[in-house]
């Protein structure tokens, strides 16, 4: 799915996550989701990618966190994945397996090109 800068980051994670037919209405897990996007966001600068960042609603934007479109589809597939793990995970050891690989690689490309991400954050 593609994203835009002006996409509600919480909206476009729950229809990743849960299907973008309820993404926009169903808020029942949103604390939930909330949570674990911050965790990502915290864990990103961590890596030392991107900028101390924080959302509590629908309405940051993924241009309120950088204005680099390449990296920001990434960045939520990262997000997504990490996500994923967190609050819904696969009951196959495989599947899982196979995530928590697709996570490393991200994390890895993510670093080399933190140089970038910092140029656009400030």
């Amino acid at each position: 799915m593609p994203v835009s800068l002006s996409d509600s980051i919480l909206i476009s994670i729950k229809q990743a996550l849960l299907g973008s037919e309820i993404a926009s209405d169903y808020t029942a897990f949103d604390a939930e989701i909330i949570m674990h996007i911050n965790t990502v966001f915290n864990s990103l600068r961590i890596l030392g990618i991107g900028k101390a960042f924080s959302i509590s609603d629908n309405t940051s934007k993924w241009s309120d966190y950088s204005s680099n479109m390449s990296n920001i589809q990434m960045i939520k597939t990262y997000m997504f994945l990490r996500i994923k793990l967190l609050f819904d995970p696969p009951s196959n050891s495989f599947l899982t397996s196979s995530i928590e690989k697709q996570i490393k690689e991200m994390e890895w490309y993510l670093t080399v090109i933190s140089d970038n991400l910092e140029d656009q954050n400030g």
